[in-house]
């Protein structure tokens, strides 16, 4: 199942541990998990569910909070009612550790899909460079209509004209002219 393809207000009215666990997992805020922590509280309130809460307890703070507070020891938490109250007192902290890890994922996209660019740009000005030494050596002196076409050629084209230099007899076959 994939959890993000709920949303939380669908979820938020199922009295459903399933939707618990998504609503979690899908939480943006300290304050979205403190809400569904005080439902599963009420929820699994009865001596019959302590089961579930000690497997609920023990996900929170071995797989849910790392992720969220990675510098945190949650080895004392012993019930979702500790772990309520430990995020209601944290909860500075941990919208501080949120936007922090947010900031970084963005930082990261933007420095990799800034790389990427540059890389197609670089690709780009080497594939016009490569064309306009091509066409010089094969026709000779190229006017600036000629370079200024061709540095504002995608690369497809140049691709093209690349290809289409290796057979042209003129210049403007290259072209297609």
């Amino acid at each position: 199942m994939d959890e993000g393809s709920y949303h939380d207000h669908e979820l938020a009215t199922l009295r459903n541990l399933t939707a618990a666990l998504f609503r979690l997992e899908n939480s943006r805020t300290p304050e979205d998990v403190q809400h569904v922590l005080q439902a599963l509280i009420v929820w699994l309130q009865s001596p019959e569910q302590s089961g579930l809460r000690r497997i609920f307890t023990t996900w929170l703070k071995e797989v849910f909070l790392p992720g969220r507070m990675p510098k945190v020891k949650f080895d004392e938490i012993q019930d979702l009612q500790e772990v309520h109250s430990m995020l209601a007192e944290r909860v500075k902290e941990w919208t501080q550790n949120w936007k922090q890890q947010g900031v970084e994922e963005g930082l990261e996209k933007g420095l990799k899909q800034g790389r990427q660019e540059g890389r197609q740009e670089g690709l780009q000005e080497g594939e016009t460079g490569l064309l306009l030494r091509l066409l010089e050596w094969r026709f000779g002196q190229i006017d600036e209509v000629i370079r200024t076409r061709v540095r504002s050629a995608d690369s497809q084209i140049l691709q093209v004209w690349g290809k289409r230099i290796l057979t042209a007899q003129t210049i403007e076959e290259v072209f297609g002219d």
